[in-house]
């Protein structure tokens, strides 16, 4: 069987049972609900995961936060269950819940004992289907929201890496922050929500993946069942929607030198431009060349800014890919008097790698250490389970672990450099987060 196997949205069977993954399969349920779950047989629990593909996005422009918004107050009760009955259930058995919101989805999750995963899908169901919205405790969480934002503010990296996005995606809904803004967020009314609510919060949106100690026929019957109970429409024809586009997304780059004034001691640095979408064919060659440039303390930002020059403490590259636009950046945390040098030292690194590429020994190394982390990452429950997620939701494929190997052992050093060229040769934006220069 192939390592790499695409999956079209009416699919049902078996993924993969190799490259050590548990047996993973896919089933859609009445009402085009969608169910993965991968088998790990020598789990004692179960990492599970609620999906609707709805993300900051995704918002009208007079509901901005408005995703944000709900993954708070689907904690905050149902028809069935106070807030206290939803922590209470996890609390007692020694669970753990949560949310999650991207700009491209969210997610509802919970980390249980196996025995206790009919509890875990019964409430999550209650939540995802019949949130109450109740305007009390939507007015007692707008305020820990603004408390939420408030905190992010005085955190002058994230204020660095929400301008960055604005900079380099202008114009596109990717932009905007997940959480959204504390104007919005003090704007935002209970019908807005309510029918951002209405609108995602459907069977053909919803995905169900989990990981650990399960059987994926009980998985699905649990499930079922419990959408039945909540009342939510299920026809048997209904088909899932269809994955995201990934057709190139308009959006410019507001290129030079973006100076936002805070008063802290240390300026937060960021260079960076448009990078590759969440399915380039060339990403897996753009992890190397991230790996190389800035993902470790062997790295070449690391070792040229703090290593020999002592100029950084924290420096670092990513990149960040969404389904039809993606952005790279290079990060520093340094005195504010050498913001402008440090920055011009990472772009430097950048454009060494594109002129002359890598070493065979920088080449070996990053292959070791994404392959190494790769493996490590999938030895929990919750890391599988969010990987199903992926696959669902983004690349309509599933890669096993010896394709994912496989593919990161076949990047070569030419398409490392190519890479590096292609970001290079993007245009480029800097954000400095520090006191008045």
């Amino acid at each position: 069987m192939s390592p790499t196997i695409p999956i079209p949205t009416d699919f049902t069977g078996t993924l993969t049972g190799q490259g050590g993954a548990g047996q993973v399969r896919r089933s859609v349920l009445p009402g085009g609900v969608r169910v993965l779950t991968e088998s790990m047989p020598e789990q004692r629990s179960v990492t599970i995961g609620f999906w609707i593909a709805v993300g900051s996005r995704d918002e009208s422009p007079e509901g901005y936060g408005s995703t944000h918004f709900l993954e708070h107050l689907l904690f905050k009760g149902t028809d069935q269950r106070s807030a206290m009955d939803i922590a209470t259930a996890f609390d007692r058995v020694g669970g753990e819940s949560n949310a999650a919101t991207a700009k491209e989805s969210t997610c509802y999750h919970a980390h249980i004992l196996d025995t206790d995963l009919p509890m875990a899908i019964e409430v999550i169901t209650d939540m995802v289907t019949s949130a109450l919205l109740d305007e009390t405790e939507m007015e007692v969480e707008r305020g820990v929201i603004l408390e939420e934002l408030a905190m992010a503010a005085d955190d002058p990296s994230d204020v660095a890496h929400e301008a960055l996005a604005a900079k380099v995606l202008d114009g596109h809904a990717l932009s905007r922050p997940i959480g959204g803004t504390p104007e919005t967020i003090r704007a935002v009314t209970r019908e807005q929500v309510l029918e951002h609510y209405r609108r995602w919060y459907r069977p053909d949106e919803l995905v169900i993946t989990a990981a650990g100690g399960l059987d994926h026929d009980e998985v699905c019957r649990l499930v079922l069942e419990a959408l039945q109970r909540s009342g939510w429409e299920l026809p048997d024809d209904a088909a899932p929607v269809q994955r995201r586009s990934h057709l190139p997304a308009r959006a410019e780059v507001l290129e030079g030198v973006h100076h936002l004034v805070r008063p802290v001691e240390q300026a937060s640095v960021l260079v960076g431009g448009r990078s590759l979408n969440s399915m380039d064919p060339d990403r897996f060659a753009l992890s190397v060349m991230n790996t190389v440039l800035g993902g470790g303390m062997s790295s070449r930002l690391f070792q040229e800014i703090r290593e020999k020059r002592g100029l950084a403490y924290a420096t670092y590259s990513f990149s960040a890919a969404h389904s039809d636009v993606g952005y790279f950046g290079l990060f520093a945390g340094c005195t504010p008097d050498r913001a402008e040098q440090v920055a011009a030292m990472m772009t430097d690194e950048l454009e060494r790698i594109a002129q002359d590429g890598i070493t065979p020994e920088e080449l070996d190394r990053a292959r070791g250490q994404l392959s190494g982390g790769t493996v490590l990452a999938l030895e929990d429950t919750g890391s599988r389970m969010a990987r199903l997620g992926r696959a669902e939701l983004v690349t309509g494929e599933f890669t096993d672990l010896d394709g994912s190997l496989a593919r990161i052992r076949a990047v070569t050093s030419d398409q490392v450099r190519d890479v590096a060229g292609r970001l290079a040769a993007s245009r480029r934006a800097t954000v400095i987060v520090g006191p008045q220069m």
